[in-house]
């Protein structure tokens, strides 16, 4: 048999006699990607919305979206509006979180105004009668850079006149 060749030791390529060369330690080297992939599976890093409401004489808000997310997450937020009162001039103010670290893909149906005021960001729906409902999706993605928790408070008026706040969060994981 020939002899190993220049710099390799038959106890360390072949045999594998030290420590760090165990197989227990490449099994549990592939255990970890492997509970990373099922924390995922089992929703551990979110994607899945949950419903939060806000209710008032005049209205109800309801918003849907996720509380944890990943980077590079594409979603839809579903903002959904129950007038029990006629609404003149239906207005959503959402926090800087909704736009901090995100692309907004689109918004539907368009609002019939847009701006910032202090950070925030405002869509002005107008009109809703009494007994309607109005709905309001934004399609959001967030961008591979960010992380960490983002308030996104949505809060609902009636021109001037808070009707109604839903206190809203999100944890975003590399």
């Amino acid at each position: 048999m020939a002899s190993a060749p220049e710099g390799l030791t038959l106890e360390t390529s072949r045999d594998r006699q030290k420590w760090w060369q165990s197989p227990w330690i490449r099994r549990v080297l592939l255990i970890v990607p492997a509970a990373i992939a099922l924390a995922g599976l089992l929703n551990q890093f979110g994607q899945r919305p949950e419903t939060l409401v806000a209710s008032a004489a005049p209205a109800k808000l309801t918003v849907v979206a996720p509380t944890r997310g990943r980077s590079g997450l594409i979603y839809a937020a579903r903002f959904r509006i129950d007038a029990t009162q006629d609404l003149k001039d239906a207005r959503l103010v959402m926090d800087g979180g909704w736009a901090d670290g995100y692309t907004v893909n689109g918004e539907a149906p368009q609002p019939l105004g847009e701006g910032s005021a202090n950070g925030q960001l405002t869509f002005d729906l107008g009109h809703v009668p009494a007994g309607e409902q109005h709905t309001f999706w934004l399609s959001l993605q967030i961008n591979p850079t960010t992380i960490g928790t983002h308030r996104q408070n949505v809060s609902l008026y009636d021109g001037k006149t808070l009707l109604a706040v839903v206190h809203h969060s999100i944890r975003i994981f590399p």
